[in-house]
């Protein structure tokens, strides 16, 4: 009998709903691994990073957080914030200072109809839609640069810069991973999305780049968009998309507008990933912490448990990554859904139709 493949997992389910809806990720995921017979199976280490944390030490996560977390094979990740610890204290405090300290620099957000689910949009053929926004994970506008000034002058004459920061290095890593994604798709097309006609310095450097890159790759349709007109298009075309490539704010804005028209924030699963492999890779929700809905177990877990089957792909799991993502697409149609969709199901409900289903699948194959 072969050896089992035991993977490192550091778990850090955060604030609020993120505790519950990890919790449920995690259930799968020891599903998948009984159901292996010993082929695989998953070590969690949990860390208690987070608000909480934050109240009672003074800080997000422990001083050597970061590096305590580089022996792991993944990460799996919750929400963060809560009322008590400013936002941006609590973000830059954990989140952040994961993404930027593991240089995880590719952000995956998959935009995705599953079927089942009340149309927020208004289509001709809406369960055709499928794309996936890139989101340069790691600068841009996210990059930290910048501070506060003059606050000794008196009240209203304090100074505020913040500085968006475009690096040659970091536009072409992350445009390139975006064609290498595009020509594993059906469609190969990759849409840049920008605002350079107003951000005439670091934008252009993006536009630049991105034309510079999609030389070496002539097999790959292409076109550019500013970003206003872009969320337009979210709305008004979104058959014209596919792969979606844009900086770490743009992408983060117009990733939640792609949920929320697939349905629901609750839903939407993403990959923080250090692609050449040097650090793990986080896997998280984009839904946040919603402390008005925590502890009454009606949070939607669909997010997080698949961001979980984009971790089993990252893993080489590949075959239990469909499998689940099967899953999940069976247990909306079946019209399991949480309030968020609609549906008056539990977080631990759609979670045990999601297992119910996954042995259905198996059975199947």
């Amino acid at each position: 009998m072969n050896e089992t493949k035991k993977f490192r997992l550091a778990v850090i389910p955060g604030d609020g709903i993120g505790k519950e809806v990890v919790r449920e990720g995690l259930r799968v995921l020891d599903h998948l691994a009984e159901e292996s017979n010993g082929r695989f199976a998953f070590e969690s280490d949990f860390f208690p990073w987070g608000c909480e944390y934050y109240l009672e030490n003074g800080s997000m996560m422990d001083e050597n957080g970061v590096e305590k977390l580089k022996d792991y094979d993944a990460i799996y990740f919750g929400a963060v914030g809560f009322p008590g610890v400013p936002d941006h204290i609590s973000l830059w405090g954990l989140r952040i200072a994961i993404c930027q300290g593991l240089d995880q620099w590719a952000n995956i957000r998959p935009v995705e109809f599953l079927p089942g689910i009340p149309r927020r949009l208004n289509h001709p053929d809406v369960d055709s839609l499928n794309w996936v926004l890139i989101r340069e994970n790691s600068e841009g506008e996210y990059s930290g640069v910048g501070g506060r000034n003059f606050s000794g002058r008196g009240p209203g004459k304090e100074v505020a810069v913040q500085s968006s920061l475009f690096t040659e290095h970091g536009c072409e890593r992350i445009i390139r991973y975006a064609f290498d994604l595009a020509r594993t798709r059906k469609r190969k097309k990759v849409t840049s999305v920008t605002k350079s006609n107003a951000q005439q310095y670091g934008m252009v450097l993006w536009d630049e780049v991105f034309v510079r890159v999609s030389k070496d790759y002539p097999d790959v349709e292409t076109d550019q968009w500013l970003v206003d007109a872009m969320a337009a298009q979210f709305v008004l075309h979104p058959e014209e998309l596919e792969v979606v490539v844009a900086s770490n704010l743009f992408a983060d804005i117009l990733s939640d507008l792609g949920s929320a028209l697939s349905g629901s924030l609750g839903i939407a699963a993403s990959a923080n990933l250090n692609p050449e492999g040097r650090n793990p890779s986080m896997f998280e929700s984009v839904h946040g912490s919603a402390p008005d809905i925590a502890g009454k177990g009606i949070a939607n877990p669909i997010g997080t448990i698949g961001s979980a089957s984009l971790m089993l792909d990252h893993l080489g799991l590949t075959d239990e990554s469909k499998r689940l993502d099967t899953a999940i697409e069976d247990t909306t149609r079946q019209g399991v859904l949480t309030r968020d969709l609609g549906g008056t199901y539990s977080t631990v409900q759609i979670t045990d139709a999601i297992i119910k289903n996954l042995s259905e699948v198996k059975t199947k194959v």
